[in-house]
């Protein structure tokens, strides 16, 4: 099955979600409900999961039960055995990464970063093939090189600052850490 743009974004759109989604790929596939809540509720209330109480425990929980674990089964995100009280991660899942590149502020997009190498690798190589001076000494094999090296390094700095905003990180939620 294959998600719907607008069914990721009614997924993504409520925090609890993505809070179950990156603890169940940070800390396997697989967990009990209540210890799903916990961690949840822990999150939200920016406290260690020791020190949630049974009633913000409770809220979480009910509302994974009731609402948002049925939501997300639904659409073949999780697999939600009520009985054992048990969630588990699909594969359908990994497709939603691909919805969380946020540009704040006057950042700029990445498709626009990977653009720019491309018109400057293109321009370096027109460059030389034109015989521009200070470019029609670099060889063909000098172009390649820069070309993949450019396009390699973008590719590594995207990664690195990319990784932050991935549910199933490192420590807590991406959101949480602001």
């Amino acid at each position: 099955m294959s998600l719907a743009r607008d069914d990721v974004y009614e997924v993504l759109s409520n925090r609890r979600r993505r809070f179950v989604i990156h603890y169940l790929r940070r800390n396997g596939a697989k967990a009990a409900l209540g210890t799903l809540a916990e961690h949840v509720a822990a999150w939200e209330n920016d406290i260690d999961v020791a020190a949630v109480d049974a009633d913000a425990r409770k809220n979480v929980y009910t509302s994974l039960q009731q609402f948002h674990l049925p939501k997300m089964e639904k659409l073949d995100l999780v697999v939600f055995d009520q009985r054992a009280g048990e969630v588990e991660l699909t594969d359908e899942a990994d497709d939603v990464d691909v919805y969380l590149e946020i540009v704040e502020g006057r950042d700029v997009p990445w498709s626009l970063y990977y653009l720019g190498i491309g018109g400057l690798a293109g321009g370096v190589t027109l460059g030389q093939a034109l015989g521009v001076p200070l470019l029609a000494s670099v060889t063909d094999v000098g172009t390649g090189i820069f070309t993949v090296t450019a396009i390699a390094m973008l590719s590594l700095v995207h990664t690195y600052y990319n990784r932050g905003m991935r549910l199933g990180g490192d420590g807590p939620p991406p959101e949480v850490d602001e």
